[in-house]
Formats: C-alpha cells, sequence, structure tokens
C-alpha cells in the first residue's frame, strides 16, 4: 500500500514543547477531577475480552515479542487483563529470559490522573507479584509500562502492533483554554465541537504500525456528526474499518452512559469491506461466539449476527451501517432526488439569547415597547402536534437592517435591559464586544414570525412536525423549514412520512433510549422532487393527510410521490397501499 505522508504524520517528528500555561492545565488536570471532570467510565471484562481478540491481542500470538498502547488506562479495567494475556504467552514461549529484559518494550500505558495512576501501578506491582515475579522485577515493570501523563502531548517513540482502550469522554468546555489551543494546533480532528476521544482516536492511529490493529470502545457520534468529518476522512484514506459493533443498549460499562458507544476495529492496511455487528449480549459465551464469528475467513450466506458490508468509509461522509434494504433505498432516492435545500427548502435553528432569563419572559408582561418583543414559540407550545402557544415572548434588541436600537430611542427597553445587565453583560459574546452587551446571540428578524414555517424539536423518538402559521418566532430549541417553493402542508407530510425518519435514522447518531436528533445537518440530508413536478391531485393529497395529522394518509401520499415499489415500502414499514 502507498503511503502519503500527511500532517498527521509529522507529528511524531516534531518535538512538543509546552508553554508554562499549558503545563499549568496539565498539572491541574492531573491533579484533581472527579470521574466526570475526566471522563472516566469504567468497561465490562467480558467487553474488554471482547475487543482484545478483535484486535488480535491473544495468547496464541507471540504477545512478549510485540508493543501494545493503552492511552488511557484508569483503573486498570483493559491493562489487567492485558498482562494476563501477556504473561500467558510468555510463558508459553519458554519464558527462559527474565521477565524485565523480554517484557518491559511489551506495554506503553498512560494515564493523566496522578492518583489514579499511583492506585493502577500498586495494583499492577501487586498482581505481578502474585504471579510470581519477583519484586525488583514487578517493580521494574511498572516503571517500565505505566506512564503518567497527557497522551495528546507526551512524547512516544515508535509504533505499536495495538492500540486498545476506553479513551475518556470529555467535552472541549471542560478543557482550560490554553491546553485547548494546544490541542487544536497539533490535532487536526479537533474539529467544531469534537470530544476529547476524537484527538485520541487520531493520534494512536498515527502510533499504528503496519498491519497493527486500533480497538476502541467509544461513543459512536463522531461516525456520522459533522465534527468527526476529518477523522473519518483520516480512517477512509489511511486504514481499514475492519470491524464495527453496535453496543447500543447493552450494558458495556458499569455506568450508564448518555451516548451511545460502538466497538471499532481499525487496522492500518489496505481498505476493504467492514463487518458489522448489532447489540450483541453481554455476557462471556455471546461475547466469544460473536468474535469468532466477526473473525470467521469467510461469512454464512445468511447470518442473524453479522454482516459484511463495502465501502462504509467514504472520505469525510458519516458512515452509513444500516441495514441493507433501507441502504439501497437511501442511495437510490439520492441518486433519484435533490437535497431539501436543493429543492428549494431552508433549514434553521431558532434564536439563541445566551440568557433566556433575561431576554424571555411572559410576553404581556415584557415592559418593553410594543415593536421591541415578539411572541416566542418553544417545544413547550408544540407537545400536541399542534401550535398552542402559552404566551411567552422574547426582546428583540435589532433593527430592521440588523444593527442594535439606540436604548436613548426606547426608554422602556433601556430600563428593563439595565435592570439585567449584570447578567446580560456576563456572557461570553458581550465581553467581547462590551459596546454591544444587550444583543442576542443570534440576530432576530422580525420577518421570520410573520412567515409560515414548520417547527421540529431536536431530540425525539419519531418525526414530530408542527405547522405554524406565521405568528411567532422560534426558540433555539427547535428547528424550523421555511420554503418560497414548496407548500408547506403539503412538505409537512413528507417530513411527517417514514421516509423522514430514515434518513435521519440513517444519518444521526442516537440517543439515550432510541431517541434521534432531528438536526439541520440530517434533516438536510433529505431528499424530495422539486415542487413543480408535483401532481395537482398529489399535492392536494399531501396537505390534507397533514392537515388531518393522518401519519397513515401521509405514508400513502409520499409513497406515491415517490414512485416507491412494494419492496421498497416494506423496507419502510409503512402499510403498503
Amino acid at each position: 500500500m502507498v503511503v502519503r505522508q500527511t500532517s498527521f504524520d509529522l507529528l511524531e517528528e516534531c518535538p512538543i514543547t509546552c508553554s508554562s500555561w499549558v503545563g499549568a492545565a496539565i498539572e491541574t488536570l492531573a491533579a484533581s477531577g472527579g470521574k466526570e471532570e475526566r471522563g472516566a467510565v469504567f468497561t465490562r471484562q467480558t467487553v474488554v475480552g471482547f475487543i482484545l481478540d478483535l484486535a488480535g491481542y491473544t495468547v496464541d500470538r507471540p504477545l512478549h515479542t510485540m508493543r501494545l498502547l493503552e492511552p488511557s488506562f484508569g483503573g486498570g479495567d483493559f491493562l489487567l487483563p492485558i498482562i494476563v494475556r501477556l504473561l500467558a504467552a510468555w510463558r508459553a514461549a519458554g519464558a527462559r529470559v527474565s521477565a524485565l529484559d523480554v517484557l518491559g518494550n511489551a506495554i506503553f500505558a498512560v494515564e493523566l490522573h496522578r492518583n489514579t495512576w499511583r492506585t493502577t501501578r500498586a495494583a499492577v506491582v501487586s498482581f505481578l507479584r502474585s504471579e510470581g515475579l519477583a519484586p525488583d522485577a514487578a517493580e521494574g515493570l511498572a516503571e517500565r509500562w505505566l506512564h503518567q501523563g497527557d497522551f495528546l502531548m507526551a512524547p512516544i517513540k515508535g509504533r505499536f502492533d495495538f492500540v486498545v482502550g476506553n479513551p475518556p469522554y470529555v467535552r472541549q468546555e471542560l478543557i482550560p483554554a490554553p491546553l485547548l489551543a494546544a490541542y487544536r494546533r497539533r490535532y487536526e480532528t479537533l474539529y467544531d465541537r469534537a470530544d476529547l476521544y476524537v484527538p485520541f482516536i487520531e493520534r494512536s492511529l498515527n502510533l499504528l504500525a503496519e498491519g497493527g490493529h486500533l480497538g476502541f470502545i467509544c461513543a459512536d457520534r463522531w461516525t456520522k456528526n459533522r465534527y468527526g468529518g476529518p477523522l473519518r476522512r483520516l480512517v477512509s484514506e489511511r486504514f481499514h474499518l475492519k470491524y464495527y459493533v453496535d453496543m447500543v443498549n447493552t450494558p458495556a460499562f458499569h455506568s450508564d452512559v448518555i451516548a451511545y458507544p460502538a466497538i471499532t476495529i481499525i487496522c492500518r492496511e489496505e481498505p476493504g469491506p467492514t463487518r458489522v455487528a448489532y447489540r450483541p449480549a453481554v455476557d462471556q459465551a455471546s461475547m466469544e461466539a460473536l468474535a469468532d464469528a466477526l473473525r470467521a475467513r469467510t461469512l454464512p450466506k445468511r447470518s442473524d449476527a453479522v454482516r459484511e458490508q463495502a465501502r462504509v468509509t467514504d472520505g469525510s461522509e458519516p458512515w452509513l451501517l444500516e441495514a441493507s434494504g433501507t441502504m439501497s433505498l437511501i442511495r437510490h432516492l439520492e441518486k433519484q432526488f435533490p437535497s431539501l435545500e436543493e429543492a428549494g427548502c431552508t433549514v434553521r435553528i431558532g434564536v439563541a439569547t445566551g440568557a433566556d432569563k433575561a431576554f424571555i419572559g411572559d410576553f404581556d408582561g415584557l415592559d418593553v415597547e410594543q415593536d421591541r418583543k415578539l411572541p416566542l414559540v418553544t417545544t413547550k407550545d408544540i407537545t400536541t402536534g399542534e401550535v398552542r402557544w402559552l404566551g411567552q415572548g422574547i426582546i428583540n434588541p435589532f433593527t430592521e437592517t440588523g444593527g442594535l436600537v439606540d436604548l436613548h430611542q426606547y426608554p422602556r427597553l433601556r430600563r428593563y435591559l439595565e435592570a439585567r445587565q449584570e447578567i446580560i453583560a456576563s456572557r461570553h459574546c458581550a465581553k467581547k464586544s462590551p459596546a454591544n452587551w444587550y444583543r442576542t446571540i443570534d440576530r432576530i428578524t422580525p420577518s421570520l414570525a410573520k412567515r409560515q414555517k414548520l417547527l421540529i424539536p431536536d431530540i425525539k423518538g419519531s418525526a414530530h412536525i408542527v405547522f405554524e402559521e406565521g405568528r411567532l418566532y422560534p426558540h433555539h430549541n427547535l428547528y424550523y423549514v421555511t420554503s418560497a417553493e414548496w407548500d408547506l402542508r403539503a412538505l409537512q407530510a413528507v417530513l411527517l412520512s417514514s421516509l423522514t425518519r430514515l434518513f435521519v435514522s440513517t444519518y444521526s447518531t442516537k440517543m439515550h433510549g432510541g431517541f434521534l436528533r432531528f438536526q439541520a445537518q440530517y434533516l438536510r440530508r433529505i431528499r424530495i422532487p422539486r415542487w413543480g413536478d408535483v401532481p395537482a391531485a398529489l399535492r392536494d393529497e399531501l396537505a390534507d393527510a397533514a392537515t388531518r395529522r393522518d401519519l397513515h394518509a401521509c405514508n400513502r401520499a409520499v409513497f406515491k410521490l415517490y414512485g416507491l415499489s412494494k419492496e421498497e415500502r416494506s423496507a419502510l414499514e409503512g402499510d403498503g397501499e
């Protein structure tokens, strides 16, 4: 395989230097922080063994001659089973040379949190001694294996045959600003609002030897979300996504996690098909059987446990790992029809203020000039599937042309805002521009309130699409769709249909409880015909079905709209009429 050198490769060639600010930030994280702040989630032993099997870290191989990296070893959930397998392989090979000489280079494990590092180090030494190693050998191996520091900044030499573990679940807001800036300079995949596990995967991949395997269990968001694009591109261009196991609703960890996890096995080799499994039972026998099935030389023609899919990775595009029947339909619709926005619709999110308690309140009770407030619609107003306005309003500090109003011309608005100035001015956007301290984060355009729109909450189990006739301004917990071409009642029928759920469930990451993210980035993936291509009778049928909120009627009309076959209707789980 010809490997093109990129900046990903150059990372290990550059010496790592840290400013005093960065060093202080690392020290703060190393010395403090509970499990939540450190992103510590502990993996069940059956899952650990499963990942080690899939990565090829098995006792029938000469593990003592190979190198393994564990980038965030925590309490040793992975580390101790790794050591068990390493000792077994070493002893099976004869164990004629001292453990320290032979095994000292076999493991490189990193942990940032100092107290955790000390506790796990003591556990490793104790375990090695219980295995019959001399005290000096046990201490020596722990010294060479276990390193306290920041994996993303620590100097690490050489390449590894295996990288395994459970990288930390840490949001960017919890990382000190100087350290986050240093990470961004160093890691191309720390893009947008990517969690910390994303650059962990980038560096781990970069440290793989030719033919080496990475085996991680972590949140699956990066496989589809916008922020995962650069990392997906890296995997697509340079690696083979070998196995993917969806761990939705499985007890993979010792505690519940909000985002769904997945097990990902990536190899530094020529790209090829991906073997996929879904939601396995987390018991020893089931996990061992699934590992055998995934690693089998050839798959049975019909396998309930494992399927093989070609071209899962495609540049920075989201990974599509759904059943083959629905994937064929998705590809057919994407080829035949334009996207929602290409067909003349616009998808946006409602207004964010940065201080809702100051800018939002009872509409009639907002003591400002009448043209300085707008009626506001939130998720609470549309829970029934229709708009039932509860009377909230939002302060509008903007002129029609987009600038801020002169508060001297609006004395009631001025008094209202100055009474809440401490809250409003403490926001980040206000500190960046003190003269504009009273602006909302997003500009407010009053004409939007007068436009018909479809309102869509972010997190739902199924499409919740509500028609708003043109009286209310959308809050930031709602996405909205407008169109100068499509009749919105007819479009509502399309978005209420099982077709929308197909697109969103294919591209969206799933949340706890089976909920989907109806975000703009996923809604924009929906394909629809152009309004001019919709027959008049079908236009009326779509609009009528949406007005009655008859989901079966919406499906029937949408099936006609797209000319779906019986098989395609079945894939959408429609009634087939």
